[in-house]
Order: structure tokens, then sequence, then C-alpha cells
């Protein structure tokens, strides 16, 4: 008989206070995204069914909440079933998941589920939120002062409705406190490993991510996966029409002097209208489109990195690497691994 091979290599001795039993209530609401309540579950579920193969009890109990018990359906069209309701006794909650999704505007104007979740915010050990469950939170007045993420499309305006939440837009998850919270859909498992860590060790995180496929810690944050957000354009006239020829000729002379000659202006004049105009400076606008450009190449092409920073524009391919690095928090290279396209990977073969 094949052997079946284990994926850990953990030990009974490695798994950090096995004694320790917490309740994890994930919270859902109709319409809610079905990763952001499924994911966490799945790497909470994954610690139990790891230690039961030493002889150990379940670390965690694990329950779908909702305002009433029974079919739940998600954002995604599939019905998950919720174990528990807002009748459910809040003494002993260890931690309290909120998810995110397109349900959540008519949550956020549900007064019995605000009200429902204020007492069980108060009530948790600790309180996690999943992509826009940072919405339900922050409407409940949780987050004020708190270091904080959400999915980088809604960092802007989460953070435009809540001027007082301390918004990181780029971090994969946050910990302020007792307060978490995670960036897009399947963050919401980097969060729960990052919870698994701190409640019973490396090792057992390391196993679990192992079981699941997933990074210990993400390399990167946010950016890497964001389509690059524009910025505004400037009113019609001489700066609209830069940018678009910008777009156009990435390769070309952008420095300030250059553009200031093309829109027919003095270099400090240029440099002040575009600022305005645009919302950032020249030189900042120019390497995030340079930046855009090269993203492009490396999602679609099989060319090499130098021939791709020459035609996005950049110097040398040392000057991409470190613009990659600065914003995206990861290489050309690596960018290149985690995003080529399936065209790309095909026309490799």
């Amino acid at each position: 008989m094949q052997e079946i091979r284990k994926p850990h290599s953990l030990t009974r001795e490695m798994i950090r206070d096995p004694d320790r039993h917490q309740t994890i209530w994930v919270f859902g609401y109709p319409d809610a995204n079905l990763l952001d309540m499924s994911g966490p579950f799945q790497v909470f579920a994954a610690a139990n069914h790891i230690v039961r193969e030493f002889g150990l009890a379940d670390l965690y109990s694990i329950d779908l909440v909702a305002k009433a018990e029974g079919a739940l359906r998600s954002d995604q069209g599939l019905v998950l079933q919720a174990t528990r309701d807002f009748t459910s006794d809040l003494a002993g909650l260890g931690s309290l998941i909120v998810c995110g999704g397109a349900g959540r505007r008519g949550a956020l104007k549900d007064a019995e589920t605000l009200a429902w979740l204020s007492q069980a915010v108060a009530a948790a050990e600790r309180v996690g939120s999943v992509c826009t469950g940072a919405y339900l939170l922050a409407e409940i007045g949780a987050l004020e002062g708190k270091a904080t993420t959400t999915h980088w499309r809604w960092a802007d305006d989460l953070q435009q409705r809540y001027r007082d939440i301390d918004l990181e837009p780029d971090a994969i998850f946050m910990r302020h406190g007792k307060f978490w919270s995670s960036a897009g859909v399947s963050a919401g498992m980097d969060m729960a490993l990052a919870m698994v860590e701190l409640d019973h060790g490396p090792e057992l995180a390391l196993a679990v991510a192992r079981e699941l496929v997933l990074f210990v810690k993400r390399p990167g944050g946010q950016s890497q996966f964001a389509t690059q957000l524009r910025a505004r354009s400037g009113r019609v006239g001489k700066i609209e029409d830069l940018q678009r020829w910008i777009a156009d000729n990435i390769a070309a002379d952008l420095s300030v002097p250059a553009l200031a000659a093309r829109a027919g202006m003095s270099p400090r004049t240029f440099a002040r209208s575009f600022t305005r105009e645009a919302g950032q400076t020249p030189a900042r606008y120019v390497e995030a489109q340079r930046l855009e450009a090269a993203r492009r190449h490396l999602e679609q092409s099989e060319d090499p990195v130098e021939r791709i920073a020459t035609a996005a524009g950049f110097s040398s391919a040392e000057i991409m690497r470190r613009a990659f690095l600065r914003h995206l928090g990861v290489s050309p290279n690596a960018y290149r691994t985690r995003f080529r396209s399936t065209a790309g990977l095909a026309n490799a073969v």
C-alpha cells in the first residue's frame, strides 16, 4: 500500500497551548461574499483536522451566525447554513469574524443587525473584518482611531465615509489591539492563519498553510493585485491632452523639461499646473504609468525583464525593479510568476 504523505512535519509538542479552546463566530447576512464566510471557516477547521491526528481535542468551535438560523444565500448564489442567530448567548465568544459582500449595504441599514453587532463586538475577545466587512464595524464606531485595511477597490470610499479610521490601503491584514482587518476576499484566510499562529504557534500555522496550499505570509501588499488607479484627468486642455500623449509614448523622454516644452509652458509653471490638475507631480504620474505598462508586459509576454524595462521607459531593469519593490512590494520576476496570463503560459510551452 502506498504511504500517505502528511502535509506537514508537525509534532504534538510543537502545538502551543493545545488545551485552549476558542469559540469562533463568522458573521454573515444575505448576499455576504461566499469566500469571506467560508475562507476563515476553512482555516480554523483545518487547524482542528490537523490536531486530531495527535489525538487532541478541537482547538476551535466554529459557527456561521446570522440574523436567523437556517439557509443563508451568499452573494455568489451558493446557499450556506447559519447555525447560530442573534438570540445566541454571547458569553464566552472568542473571535467574531465580520464578512463583506454586496449585502453589506442592506446590513448597514438594518437597525437590528447593527445593534446586535455592537453587542457582539463588545463581548468578543477578538474581532476581525474581511474585505468590506470593515464598513459594518466602522458604522458602529468600532474602528475609530484604529489601523484598518479593506479591499483596495473600496479603500478610498471607506476612508471618505469614516474619516476617523487610520486606513492602511496596501496591507493584506492589520491588527490593532483586539481588532483585526483584512483585504479582499481570500485575504480573510491570511488573517485567520495569523490568528492561528498567535493562538497556537507558528508550526501549526505552517501546517495549516501547507494543507491549504497558502502562503504563511503572503509577500508584498495589495498593490500587486490592484488595477492601477489612474490619477484624475486634468481639465479639458493641455494637461489632459498631455496625459493621453504620455500613455501612448511611455518610452519617450518624459522629464519635466520635455513635457513642459510639449505643453508650451516653463518647467516651473508646468509642474504646478500638472500637480494641481492631475493630483500628483509629473514624476509620480509618469512612474505610475510606466509601472502599469511594465505590469501589462509581464502579464502578457515572455520578453526578458531588460527589454520590458526599456519598452516601459525605465532607464534600466534595476530602476524598474526598485519601482516594483517600492510600490508593489515584489520584484518584476515575482510579479510575473504570480500574474502571467494563461495565454502567456501556453505560449511558453
